[in-house]
Formats: C-alpha cells, sequence, structure tokens
C-alpha cells in the first residue's frame, strides 16, 4: 500500500513539473490603434485626414460666411424690394445652401470613404505582419488589447510588432 501512494504522488509530481515547464506565452496581445496612429505609415495617413478635415471645415466656414451676408443683404432690402423680388431672392438664397450643404456632405462622403479603405488596407498589412510574427515565434494566438480585461505588460507586443510594421510597410494606401 506504502509503496502504491510513492508511485502515485512520485506520478502526479512528474507530471505537474512536466506541465509547468512546458507551459509558455503563447497568447499574446497587441493594440491595434496604438500602431495605426504611431506606425509612420499610420502617421502620414492621418495627417492627410486632418489637412482634407480642416480644409473641408475651411469651405464650410466660408460659405456660412457667404450664406451670412446674403441674408443680411436679402433683410436690409426687405422694405425695398417687392414682395415678389423678395421671395425669388430668398428661394435662390435656400438653393445655394443646399448646393453648398451638398457639397460639403460629398466631401465628407469622399473623406470618410478614403478613411475607411485605408483603415483596411492597414488592417490587411498588419495582418500579415502579425501572422508573420506569430509564425516566427511560435505564437499560437495574438489578440486585441480591447479584447483583454487584464494582461501582463510582457504579454503586450504592440511596440515590437510596431517596430516590424515600420520596418516593411511604408504606406498605406487604398486600392
Amino acid at each position: 500500500m506504502l509503496k502504491k501512494v510513492k508511485f502515485f504522488l512520485i506520478t502526479i509530481f512528474i507530471l505537474l513539473i512536466s506541465t509547468y515547464s512546458f507551459a509558455k506565452n503563447d497568447i499574446l496581445f497587441i493594440d491595434i490603434e496604438y500602431i495605426y496612429f504611431n506606425s509612420n505609415a499610420g502617421k502620414i495617413v492621418n495627417e492627410k485626414v486632418q489637412s482634407q478635415t480642416k480644409k473641408i471645415n475651411d469651405e464650410f466656414s466660408g460659405y456660412n460666411e457667404i450664406i451670412k451676408e446674403q441674408r443680411g443683404k436679402l433683410i436690409n432690402q426687405k422694405n425695398i424690394l417687392s414682395q415678389e423680388e423678395l421671395q425669388k431672392k430668398s428661394i435662390d438664397l435656400e438653393k445655394k445652401i443646399k448646393e453648398f450643404n451638398k457639397i460639403i456632405s460629398n466631401k465628407n462622403k469622399k473623406l470618410n470613404k478614403y478613411k475607411n479603405e485605408t483603415k483596411i488596407e492597414f488592417t490587411k498589412k498588419l495582418s500579415k505582419v502579425v501572422a508573420e510574427y506569430a509564425s516566427n515565434n511560435s505564437i499560437e494566438m495574438i489578440i486585441k488589447k480591447d479584447n483583454v480585461l487584464i494582461g501582463k505588460k510582457e504579454l503586450d507586443v504592440t511596440k515590437l510588432v510596431l517596430d516590424i510594421f515600420d520596418k516593411n510597410i511604408k504606406s498605406i494606401e487604398p486600392n
């Protein structure tokens, strides 16, 4: 009986040691947004988006100034113009407002389309880099940092992947 207990304890001890020795970090995580905003290619895209956004906002402000000026003129001419003439100018002003809004809306749609397409292209390129990194380092799984509730900082390979991404990817252009 004592021999069986010793054998059982030794077997469990060996299994625990061997299981512990084979355990390693096969699951890591990365912060995709950090890579997008801090990679060289991502910075170029973000600068382009910001400049286009500023350009659209400036253009919108210019349109608003033109509309305010024309409204002011129309209000000042209210007592001078006939009712028909005032209504005609009012309708023309509304048409201009709709036209300006349509122009701004189209520019915003183009900008959003560009942002979405570059984000998709970025994701494709990052996926290739991450897959290659995982393959080269025998990593079973790399998950997004957003999906991690708690994790050791040692398991975060964002900066390593960012370095590899910067070395391999120089620009991001949508198809």
